[in-house]
Protein backbone atom coordinates (compact mmCIF):
# COMPACT_ATOMS: atom_id res chain seq x y z
CA UNK A 1 0.00 0.00 0.00
CA UNK A 2 1.22 3.23 -1.02
CA UNK A 3 2.03 5.69 1.95
CA UNK A 4 0.38 8.74 3.43
CA UNK A 5 2.37 11.15 0.83
CA UNK A 6 0.52 9.53 -1.85
CA UNK A 7 -2.69 9.20 -1.12
CA UNK A 8 -3.49 13.17 -0.74
CA UNK A 9 -6.90 14.45 0.23
CA UNK A 10 -8.82 16.63 -1.29
CA UNK A 11 -8.26 19.55 1.40
CA UNK A 12 -4.08 18.99 0.16
CA UNK A 13 -4.49 18.57 -3.35
CA UNK A 14 -6.34 21.84 -3.77
CA UNK A 15 -3.02 23.63 -2.46
CA UNK A 16 -0.74 21.36 -4.76
CA UNK A 17 -2.81 21.14 -7.95
CA UNK A 18 -4.86 25.00 -7.81
CA UNK A 19 -1.92 26.96 -7.44
CA UNK A 20 0.55 26.88 -10.30
CA UNK A 21 4.16 28.91 -10.19
CA UNK A 22 4.08 31.11 -12.82
CA UNK A 23 7.64 30.29 -13.59
CA UNK A 24 7.45 26.82 -13.92
CA UNK A 25 7.29 24.90 -16.79
CA UNK A 26 3.48 24.85 -18.86
CA UNK A 27 3.83 20.93 -18.16
CA UNK A 28 5.12 20.76 -14.94
CA UNK A 29 1.76 22.01 -12.86
CA UNK A 30 1.42 20.77 -9.15
CA UNK A 31 5.03 19.03 -9.27
CA UNK A 32 8.02 20.74 -7.26
CA UNK A 33 10.58 21.64 -8.70
CA UNK A 34 14.07 20.89 -7.44
CA UNK A 35 15.57 23.43 -5.85
CA UNK A 36 18.90 24.16 -7.46
CA UNK A 37 18.25 25.78 -11.20
CA UNK A 38 20.29 23.42 -12.88
CA UNK A 39 19.47 25.07 -16.28
CA UNK A 40 21.24 28.42 -15.21
CA UNK A 41 24.03 26.23 -13.44
CA UNK A 42 24.73 24.95 -17.05
CA UNK A 43 23.54 27.39 -19.22
CA UNK A 44 27.30 28.34 -20.46
CA UNK A 45 27.67 24.28 -21.73
CA UNK A 46 23.98 24.02 -22.90
CA UNK A 47 24.60 26.95 -25.28
CA UNK A 48 28.20 25.69 -26.28
CA UNK A 49 26.45 22.20 -26.79
CA UNK A 50 23.45 23.93 -29.09
CA UNK A 51 26.04 25.85 -31.21
CA UNK A 52 28.49 23.22 -31.71
CA UNK A 53 25.25 21.36 -33.26
CA UNK A 54 23.63 23.44 -34.80
CA UNK A 55 20.28 23.64 -32.88
CA UNK A 56 19.07 26.49 -30.56
CA UNK A 57 18.69 25.95 -26.87
CA UNK A 58 15.39 25.29 -26.77
CA UNK A 59 15.40 22.56 -29.60
CA UNK A 60 18.24 21.06 -27.60
CA UNK A 61 17.10 20.81 -24.51
CA UNK A 62 13.75 19.21 -25.63
CA UNK A 63 15.85 16.91 -27.29
CA UNK A 64 17.95 15.63 -23.89
CA UNK A 65 14.19 15.33 -21.90
CA UNK A 66 12.73 13.32 -24.72
CA UNK A 67 15.79 10.83 -24.44
CA UNK A 68 15.60 11.15 -21.31
CA UNK A 69 11.83 9.88 -20.96
CA UNK A 70 13.21 7.03 -23.35
CA UNK A 71 15.77 6.16 -20.88
CA UNK A 72 12.99 5.50 -18.39
CA UNK A 73 11.30 3.80 -20.80
CA UNK A 74 13.66 1.41 -21.22
CA UNK A 75 14.26 0.66 -17.99
CA UNK A 76 10.85 -0.06 -17.18
CA UNK A 77 10.62 -2.78 -20.21
CA UNK A 78 14.00 -4.52 -18.83
CA UNK A 79 12.53 -4.33 -15.64
CA UNK A 80 9.36 -6.03 -17.09
CA UNK A 81 10.89 -8.57 -19.38
CA UNK A 82 13.39 -9.72 -16.00
CA UNK A 83 9.93 -10.19 -14.07
CA UNK A 84 8.79 -12.30 -17.00
CA UNK A 85 11.40 -14.29 -17.19
CA UNK A 86 10.99 -14.72 -21.10
CA UNK A 87 9.67 -12.84 -24.34
CA UNK A 88 6.60 -13.73 -25.24
CA UNK A 89 5.65 -15.63 -28.19
CA UNK A 90 4.62 -13.83 -31.32
CA UNK A 91 1.00 -14.02 -32.81
CA UNK A 92 1.30 -16.43 -35.49
CA UNK A 93 -2.58 -17.69 -38.11
CA UNK A 94 -3.56 -20.44 -39.53
CA UNK A 95 -3.29 -20.31 -43.42
CA UNK A 96 -7.19 -19.48 -43.75
CA UNK A 97 -8.14 -16.30 -42.49
CA UNK A 98 -11.28 -17.46 -41.05
CA UNK A 99 -10.13 -19.78 -38.97
CA UNK A 100 -7.66 -17.64 -36.95
CA UNK A 101 -5.29 -19.41 -34.34
CA UNK A 102 -3.44 -18.41 -31.57
CA UNK A 103 -1.24 -20.70 -31.00
CA UNK A 104 2.19 -19.37 -30.36
CA UNK A 105 5.83 -20.16 -32.01
CA UNK A 106 9.00 -20.40 -31.00
CA UNK A 107 10.06 -16.57 -30.62
CA UNK A 108 12.89 -15.62 -33.25
CA UNK A 109 15.39 -12.87 -32.69
CA UNK A 110 13.91 -9.62 -33.86
CA UNK A 111 16.50 -6.82 -32.22
CA UNK A 112 15.64 -3.15 -33.25
CA UNK A 113 17.97 -1.49 -35.79
CA UNK A 114 17.18 1.91 -34.25
CA UNK A 115 17.17 3.13 -30.62
CA UNK A 116 13.53 2.82 -29.91
CA UNK A 117 12.06 1.46 -26.73
CA UNK A 118 9.51 0.46 -27.98
CA UNK A 119 9.05 -3.27 -28.35
CA UNK A 120 8.46 -4.05 -32.30
CA UNK A 121 4.92 -5.20 -33.15
CA UNK A 122 6.70 -8.70 -34.85
CA UNK A 123 7.37 -9.63 -31.36
CA UNK A 124 4.08 -9.87 -30.93
CA UNK A 125 2.34 -10.17 -34.36
CA UNK A 126 3.55 -12.28 -36.93
CA UNK A 127 2.52 -9.62 -39.68
CA UNK A 128 4.18 -11.60 -42.38
CA UNK A 129 2.30 -14.01 -41.91
CA UNK A 130 -1.20 -12.08 -41.69
CA UNK A 131 0.38 -10.65 -45.08
CA UNK A 132 0.18 -13.92 -46.82
CA UNK A 133 -3.08 -14.18 -46.87
CA UNK A 134 -5.99 -11.43 -46.82
CA UNK A 135 -6.88 -10.53 -43.59
CA UNK A 136 -9.90 -7.82 -43.00
CA UNK A 137 -9.55 -5.50 -40.34
CA UNK A 138 -12.25 -7.14 -38.12
CA UNK A 139 -10.08 -10.27 -37.93
CA UNK A 140 -7.15 -8.60 -37.02
CA UNK A 141 -8.88 -6.86 -34.37
CA UNK A 142 -10.30 -10.36 -33.25
CA UNK A 143 -6.60 -12.19 -33.23
CA UNK A 144 -5.35 -8.78 -31.26
CA UNK A 145 -8.00 -9.06 -28.63
CA UNK A 146 -7.64 -13.01 -28.32
CA UNK A 147 -4.17 -12.83 -28.06
CA UNK A 148 -3.98 -10.26 -24.83
CA UNK A 149 -7.31 -12.47 -23.73
CA UNK A 150 -4.75 -15.18 -23.54
CA UNK A 151 -1.94 -13.79 -22.06
CA UNK A 152 -1.82 -14.44 -17.85
CA UNK A 153 -3.01 -18.12 -18.27
CA UNK A 154 -6.24 -16.93 -19.86
CA UNK A 155 -7.13 -14.23 -17.90
CA UNK A 156 -5.60 -11.59 -19.68
CA UNK A 157 -4.45 -9.20 -16.44
CA UNK A 158 -1.72 -7.61 -16.78
CA UNK A 159 -2.50 -6.11 -20.33
CA UNK A 160 -4.97 -3.71 -22.03
CA UNK A 161 -5.64 -3.87 -25.72
CA UNK A 162 -8.21 -1.99 -28.55
CA UNK A 163 -7.98 -1.45 -32.08
CA UNK A 164 -8.55 2.03 -33.58
CA UNK A 165 -9.48 3.59 -36.74
CA UNK A 166 -6.06 5.09 -38.15
CA UNK A 167 -8.46 8.93 -38.62
CA UNK A 168 -9.02 8.58 -35.00
CA UNK A 169 -5.42 7.86 -33.91
CA UNK A 170 -4.49 11.18 -36.11
CA UNK A 171 -6.98 13.10 -34.49
CA UNK A 172 -5.57 12.35 -31.11
CA UNK A 173 -1.45 12.79 -32.03
CA UNK A 174 -2.11 15.80 -33.60
CA UNK A 175 -3.74 16.98 -30.41
CA UNK A 176 -0.59 15.03 -28.31
CA UNK A 177 1.44 16.81 -30.00
CA UNK A 178 0.60 20.39 -29.18
CA UNK A 179 0.20 18.70 -25.47
CA UNK A 180 1.87 16.11 -24.42
CA UNK A 181 1.43 15.62 -20.68
CA UNK A 182 -1.55 15.87 -18.66
CA UNK A 183 -3.21 14.63 -15.31
CA UNK A 184 -5.69 12.10 -14.58
CA UNK A 185 -7.31 11.45 -11.17
CA UNK A 186 -7.96 8.01 -9.72
CA UNK A 187 -10.66 7.65 -7.19
CA UNK A 188 -9.56 6.17 -3.79
CA UNK A 189 -11.90 4.82 -1.62
CA UNK A 190 -10.23 3.05 0.73
CA UNK A 191 -7.37 5.68 1.25
CA UNK A 192 -6.10 7.53 4.03
CA UNK A 193 -7.33 11.37 4.06
CA UNK A 194 -6.06 13.64 6.63
CA UNK A 195 -8.31 15.19 8.75
CA UNK A 196 -11.18 12.42 8.83
CA UNK A 197 -12.80 14.52 6.08
CA UNK A 198 -15.70 13.22 4.36
CA UNK A 199 -14.73 14.16 1.10
CA UNK A 200 -13.37 11.86 -1.48
CA UNK A 201 -9.62 11.03 -2.52
CA UNK A 202 -8.00 10.47 -5.91
CA UNK A 203 -4.44 9.91 -6.66
CA UNK A 204 -3.24 11.55 -9.67
CA UNK A 205 -0.99 10.57 -12.75
CA UNK A 206 0.83 12.38 -14.74
CA UNK A 207 0.41 11.55 -18.00
CA UNK A 208 3.50 11.19 -20.81
CA UNK A 209 3.24 11.10 -24.85
CA UNK A 210 6.14 9.83 -26.87
CA UNK A 211 6.87 9.45 -30.36
CA UNK A 212 9.00 7.10 -31.94
CA UNK A 213 8.43 7.78 -35.94
CA UNK A 214 6.77 6.13 -38.26
CA UNK A 215 7.39 2.01 -38.85
CA UNK A 216 8.05 1.00 -41.95
CA UNK A 217 5.37 -0.38 -43.91
CA UNK A 218 5.03 -4.16 -44.21
CA UNK A 219 6.63 -5.89 -47.26
CA UNK A 220 4.33 -6.85 -49.68
CA UNK A 221 6.62 -8.62 -52.14
CA UNK A 222 8.95 -11.37 -51.96
CA UNK A 223 11.39 -9.57 -53.68
CA UNK A 224 14.58 -9.39 -51.52
CA UNK A 225 15.88 -6.30 -53.66
CA UNK A 226 13.11 -4.65 -53.78
CA UNK A 227 13.71 -1.01 -52.99
CA UNK A 228 12.57 0.31 -49.84
CA UNK A 229 10.16 3.38 -50.32
CA UNK A 230 9.64 5.70 -46.71
CA UNK A 231 7.31 5.04 -44.59
CA UNK A 232 3.45 6.68 -45.05
CA UNK A 233 2.79 5.43 -41.57
CA UNK A 234 1.70 7.47 -38.68
CA UNK A 235 4.55 7.73 -36.03
CA UNK A 236 4.50 5.23 -33.39
CA UNK A 237 3.30 6.21 -29.85
CA UNK A 238 3.86 5.33 -26.29
CA UNK A 239 2.16 6.93 -23.28
CA UNK A 240 3.72 6.30 -19.65
CA UNK A 241 0.91 6.97 -16.47
CA UNK A 242 3.46 7.63 -13.36
CA UNK A 243 1.73 8.47 -9.79
CA UNK A 244 2.31 12.00 -9.42
CA UNK A 245 3.36 11.77 -6.30
CA UNK A 246 6.55 9.60 -7.31
CA UNK A 247 6.98 11.75 -10.25
CA UNK A 248 7.96 14.32 -7.74
CA UNK A 249 9.85 12.65 -5.53
CA UNK A 250 12.26 10.37 -7.92
CA UNK A 251 11.22 12.95 -11.50
CA UNK A 252 12.76 11.07 -14.16
CA UNK A 253 13.49 7.87 -12.17
CA UNK A 254 10.01 7.39 -10.94
CA UNK A 255 8.75 3.96 -12.52
CA UNK A 256 5.09 4.08 -15.04
CA UNK A 257 2.95 1.87 -13.74
CA UNK A 258 1.07 1.83 -17.12
CA UNK A 259 2.59 2.06 -20.24
CA UNK A 260 0.25 2.11 -23.50
CA UNK A 261 1.80 1.74 -27.12
CA UNK A 262 0.28 2.70 -30.39
CA UNK A 263 1.17 0.12 -33.45
CA UNK A 264 1.07 1.80 -36.75
CA UNK A 265 2.56 -0.81 -38.80
CA UNK A 266 -0.72 -1.44 -40.26
CA UNK A 267 -2.21 2.10 -40.49
CA UNK A 268 -1.35 1.99 -44.29
CA UNK A 269 -1.92 -1.41 -45.42
CA UNK A 270 -5.12 -2.10 -43.10
CA UNK A 271 -6.32 1.41 -41.87
CA UNK A 272 -5.68 0.61 -38.25
CA UNK A 273 -3.85 1.34 -34.87
CA UNK A 274 -3.23 -1.92 -32.38
CA UNK A 275 -3.57 -0.35 -28.82
CA UNK A 276 -1.60 -2.29 -26.26
CA UNK A 277 -0.87 -1.61 -22.51
CA UNK A 278 1.04 -3.36 -20.23
CA UNK A 279 0.76 -2.72 -16.56
CA UNK A 280 4.11 -2.69 -14.53
CA UNK A 281 4.20 -6.06 -12.52
CA UNK A 282 5.15 -5.48 -8.75
CA UNK A 283 8.38 -7.07 -9.07
CA UNK A 284 9.50 -3.80 -10.69
CA UNK A 285 9.27 -1.83 -7.68
CA UNK A 286 8.52 -1.73 -4.12
CA UNK A 287 5.18 0.54 -3.77
CA UNK A 288 1.98 -1.12 -5.59
CA UNK A 289 -0.88 0.69 -5.71
CA UNK A 290 -3.78 0.39 -3.55
CA UNK A 291 -5.56 -0.12 -6.52
CA UNK A 292 -3.84 -3.32 -7.35
CA UNK A 293 -4.90 -5.54 -4.16
CA UNK A 294 -7.84 -6.19 -6.16
CA UNK A 295 -5.31 -8.19 -8.55
CA UNK A 296 -3.59 -9.38 -5.85
CA UNK A 297 -0.70 -7.25 -5.80
CA UNK A 298 1.20 -8.83 -9.18
CA UNK A 299 0.60 -5.74 -10.54
CA UNK A 300 1.19 -2.09 -10.13
CA UNK A 301 -2.59 -1.24 -11.08
CA UNK A 302 -5.82 -3.03 -10.89
CA UNK A 303 -6.88 -3.60 -14.59
CA UNK A 304 -10.18 -1.47 -13.57
CA UNK A 305 -7.74 1.56 -13.10
CA UNK A 306 -5.79 0.72 -15.89
CA UNK A 307 -8.76 0.75 -18.08
CA UNK A 308 -9.68 4.43 -16.74
CA UNK A 309 -6.47 5.76 -17.37
CA UNK A 310 -6.80 4.75 -20.83
CA UNK A 311 -10.48 5.38 -21.57
CA UNK A 312 -9.60 9.05 -20.42
CA UNK A 313 -6.60 9.31 -23.32
CA UNK A 314 -9.74 9.39 -25.59
CA UNK A 315 -11.85 11.69 -23.35
CA UNK A 316 -9.12 14.12 -23.33
CA UNK A 317 -7.55 14.46 -26.42
CA UNK A 318 -9.53 13.17 -29.12
CA UNK A 319 -11.60 16.62 -29.80
CA UNK A 320 -14.98 16.62 -31.21
CA UNK A 321 -18.44 18.39 -30.59
CA UNK A 322 -19.38 18.49 -27.03
CA UNK A 323 -15.95 18.25 -26.08
CA UNK A 324 -14.68 21.64 -25.90
CA UNK A 325 -14.58 22.01 -22.20
CA UNK A 326 -12.56 19.19 -21.58
CA UNK A 327 -10.41 20.67 -24.78
CA UNK A 328 -9.88 23.81 -22.57
CA UNK A 329 -8.96 22.02 -19.65
CA UNK A 330 -6.07 20.47 -21.63
CA UNK A 331 -4.70 23.58 -23.17
CA UNK A 332 -5.10 25.70 -19.54
CA UNK A 333 -2.86 22.93 -18.54
CA UNK A 334 -0.16 23.67 -20.43
CA UNK A 335 -0.36 27.70 -21.73
CA UNK A 336 -1.81 29.39 -18.40
CA UNK A 337 -1.21 26.46 -15.58
CA UNK A 338 -2.02 29.47 -13.23
CA UNK A 339 -5.72 29.26 -13.98
CA UNK A 340 -5.87 25.15 -14.03
CA UNK A 341 -8.41 24.08 -11.16
CA UNK A 342 -8.61 19.93 -10.64
CA UNK A 343 -12.32 20.48 -9.31
CA UNK A 344 -13.14 21.26 -12.92
CA UNK A 345 -10.99 18.40 -13.76
CA UNK A 346 -12.79 16.18 -12.07
CA UNK A 347 -16.14 17.26 -13.72
CA UNK A 348 -15.41 16.34 -16.86
CA UNK A 349 -13.68 12.70 -16.04
CA UNK A 350 -16.11 9.47 -15.90
CA UNK A 351 -15.37 7.46 -13.23
CA UNK A 352 -17.72 4.86 -13.92
CA UNK A 353 -16.56 1.09 -14.49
Amino acid sequence: MLSNRVFLSTLRWRSSLRTFSSTSSLWNAGIVTPKVNYEEKYAEKLQQRAREQGKSVEDLRAELKEQEKQRRLQRLKEASSASSGASEPPLVTKSSPNAPSTTPKPPAAAARKDSSPVKPLSNIFNVDKILQTPHTPEQISVLWRAYHGSRSGGTGRGYLCAVLPVETYEKMLDVASKYPKFVIPVPRENAQVEGNSDEPAYEFYLMEWGFHGPPPEPATSSDLFAQHKPSSNPQTSTILFTPLQEYKLRTSFATPYLVLTHYTDLAKSHGLVLLRGEITPSAATSSPSTGADADGGRFMLSQQDAQLLAIHVQRFYLWNEGSEERATLLKTFHETPGEFKWEELLKHTDFAP
